[in-house]
């Protein structure tokens, strides 16, 4: 079975410019695969390169070596080497991304910003998908029409999350999804996951919960800090 999601020797390193371009190097010779219907999480020390990996597999950081291959379209797209349009297309209809932390337009109510990301669906069907999310996470009704700036933690984590699992990306990237969430939210984010897995959704996540991990994952990849900083 082919890949969803691949890197070949991928690298990345940081250069600090007001340090006399100092060059940091945090990835080489990353070799990961992750096939439809499976999970595999990131494991390692803090700092070993979690997070720069998934931010790389995304598009946010830009590889310096390698590749990061996706399966878009029926065909092969190269993250790290393709124009931004082609990534923004991936991101529209094939790479789903939940981060830690809720980042979006002020004063849009919660309902709208979980209703936009949703794909092939009629404003009205978005909308009710979106509501239908946001109570199974526990968003309660008087908070659909409310920005989320005022949330709590929780709240707004749900909220990524309900943004994330609406679009139904063939490839879904994970960072921390149950963090904030008390048990019962966590056991509702287990299932959901699980539920992904087994309509065909390749996933790649950082998952600190030992309970979480062992729920969802198929394979652990581990990640190492590199010693040798040049």
């Amino acid at each position: 079975m082919s890949a969803m999601l691949q890197t070949r020797n991928l690298g990345k390193q940081f250069v600090l410019h007001l340090q006399g371009g100092l060059r940091i190097p945090v990835l080489e010779h990353v070799d990961l695969e992750v096939h439809a219907g499976s999970c595999v999480v990131l494991v390692g020390p803090s700092g070993a390169g979690k997070s720069t990996l998934l931010r790389s597999l995304y598009g946010n950081y830009r590889a310096d070596g390698g590749q990061i291959l996706v399966r878009h379209d029926g065909e092969t797209v190269d993250i790290a080497t393709a124009p931004p349009r082609t990534v923004v297309q991936v991101r529209a209809r094939t790479l789903g991304y939940v981060s830690q932390f809720l980042r979006v337009v002020p004063r849009v109510p919660a309902l709208d910003i979980v209703a936009e990301a949703a794909r092939g669906l009629s404003p009205e069907a978005a909308r009710a998908r979106a509501a239908e999310l946001l109570l199974r996470l526990n968003i309660p009704p008087r908070l659909h029409a409310l920005p989320p700036a005022t949330f709590s933690g929780g709240e707004q984590q749900r909220i990524n999350l309900a943004r994330g699992f609406i679009g139904g990306h063939p490839i879904l990237l994970l960072d921390e999804p149950t963090a904030s969430l008390d048990n019962a939210n966590r056991d509702i984010v287990i299932a959901m996951i699980r539920e992904a897995k087994a309509a065909g959704t390749a996933i790649v996540g950082i998952v600190h919960d030992t309970a979480v991990r062992d729920a969802v994952a198929d394979r652990l990849y581990h990640v190492s800090p590199l010693q040798d900083a040049a």
